[in-house]
């Protein structure tokens, strides 16, 4: 983040039109400061919805990495074999 995108909680008050325009055009976020501390983020919309949707994947590996610790896992060959004989069911 660069340091010209650290703004004040009344900078964007006061340009809030403006800072939403650079967000969609930029897609670089705001840190939004209140008497000297961080306290929020901006982003546009687009890049709010990119990293939910990384979360979303990062917490799918992260379950399925679980489930090959905890030993829950079929092997392929024996997937493929009940799927052909026609024996799959779901969990």
């Amino acid at each position: 983040m660069r340091s010209t995108n650290i703004k004040p909680i009344s900078y964007l008050k006061a340009n809030a039109a403006e800072v939403l325009k650079h967000l969609a055009e930029s897609r670089e976020p705001f840190l939004i400061t209140q008497n000297g501390e961080a306290r929020a983020v901006m982003q546009d919309i687009a890049s709010y919805e990119n990293t939910q949707e990384t979360l979303a994947l990062l917490k799918i590996l992260a379950l399925g990495n679980r489930e090959i610790e905890e030993g829950q896992v079929t092997p392929v060959a024996d997937v493929v074999r009940r799927l052909r004989a026609g024996k799959v069911t779901a969990k």
